[in-house]
């Protein structure tokens, strides 16, 4: 039986281009980055030439990247960074209420530290609207952090506008462009973004290393001591072999991203034209129009996500009911909630697929297929 692997969202497989170059890495270079010496040097040399890279890609200077163990510490870092180094001038944060759990239990964090948080709604389409960052900014907010696109039904969220919103302002604005970056353009200067998080293992590249942008403007508290590296920002000796293959995987998503979006966005329009040929009943969520070319989150009435899963996972189909980050949680998706209500059977008949690498329009094809089939076993 042939597996397909529905579920690029939650990771990517690697590149073979990004493997070999990992490898490559850990054969030849073993010298600690901070060391003087030539194996020190070469090291070094590796991580300086991904920095300017990587900065390249959304259009910065190299020193605004520091290097992370991922994601999650990206956001950490910028949302604890923050709101350390700037709380004599207040404690007020801005949220929505459809963020990564990474920002989210962050945000909750800092509220047993005193500071207020104010969690945006979005609409049924799982947009915030740009009205209600302006209502809730104050004298005392200190940073305002909505996420590029969502990562479970993949809307996008109105950054440029939210940008230009906060230019007159004095706090700082941060973006999770985890599930965004490498097949949307971003450019930091003009969106007017301060800080931005990336992680490698969304875009075929390694897992356990991923970028958090911080313009020069932006003052940020460590979250780790120990070493001075990453200018002092980020101590601990750096992950060369996963530095490079993240260079390799952005070098990659940089040059196939038109047509990567082109892909995706045909495979997205192939599985629902094979739903409709098979007359299943389904309704999309999200905004499809304006929303992450790979993520196609789908309700079909009648039936359960858990059976769902369970059924599509032994017919061959990996895919899954929202972030990987909270598998195995009996809670119902915080995100369908916010856009539905707590009430709606979107919580309970709700599946994500997502693209990517290795994807043939055959794959999409059989899967939507297989969906079919078991959407109308479910459903009766």
């Amino acid at each position: 039986m042939e597996r397909i692997y529905l579920d690029h969202a939650a990771t990517s497989p690697m590149h073979p281009e990004v493997i070999s170059r990992v490898a490559e890495i850990m054969e030849t270079e073993f010298g600690n980055p901070s060391s003087i010496h030539f194996f020190g040097r070469s090291a070094r040399y590796i991580i300086d030439e991904a920095r300017v890279a990587l900065a390249k890609s959304i259009g910065a200077n190299a020193n605004d990247i520091i290097f992370t163990s991922g994601g999650t510490e990206a956001d950490n870092h910028a949302i604890f960074g923050v709101a350390e180094a700037y709380r004599e001038n207040g404690k007020h944060i801005i949220t929505t209420q459809i963020e990564h759990h990474a920002v989210l239990h962050a945000c909750e964090q800092l509220e047993k530290q005193g500071y207020e948080v104010t969690y945006l709604p979005v609409d049924q389409d799982g947009r915030v609207a740009v009205e209600d960052v302006s209502e809730a900014l104050r004298d005392d907010t200190i940073l305002v952090t909505i996420m590029y696109g969502n990562n479970e039904v993949g809307t996008i969220q109105p950054i440029k506008e939210i940008g230009q919103l906060l230019a007159g302002h004095p706090a700082k604005f941060h973006t999770d462009a985890v599930q965004a970056y490498g097949l949307e353009n971003i450019s930091v200067a003009e969106l007017g973004i301060d800080l931005l998080s990336v992680s490698a293992h969304k875009i075929n590249g390694p897992k356990g290393i991923g970028f958090l942008y911080a313009h020069p403007h932006v003052l940020l508290s460590s979250r780790l001591y120990g070493g001075e590296q990453e200018r002092k920002r980020r101590a601990g000796t750096e992950n060369v072999p996963s530095i490079a293959g993240f260079q390799e995987a952005v070098k990659i998503s940089q040059r196939d991203m038109e047509s990567k979006q082109e892909e995706y966005i045909a495979f997205k329009m192939l599985f629902m034209k094979k739903l409709e040929q098979e007359e299943v009943e389904f309704e999309v969520n999200g905004f499809l129009d304006y929303s992450l070319p790979h993520v196609l989150n789908l309700s079909f009435p009648g039936t359960n996500v858990e059976a769902m899963l369970v059924n599509l996972d032994l017919a061959g189909v990996a895919a899954s009911s929202g972030s990987a980050c909270t598998a195995g949680s009996i809670d119902p998706s915080h995100v369908l909630v916010s856009m539905f209500g707590k009430k709606s059977e979107k919580l309970q008949n709700s599946i994500r697929f997502s693209f990517g690498l290795f994807n043939t329009k055959q794959q999409v094809e059989k899967a939507a297929e297989e969906t079919a089939k078991i959407v109308k076993r479910l459903a009766k």
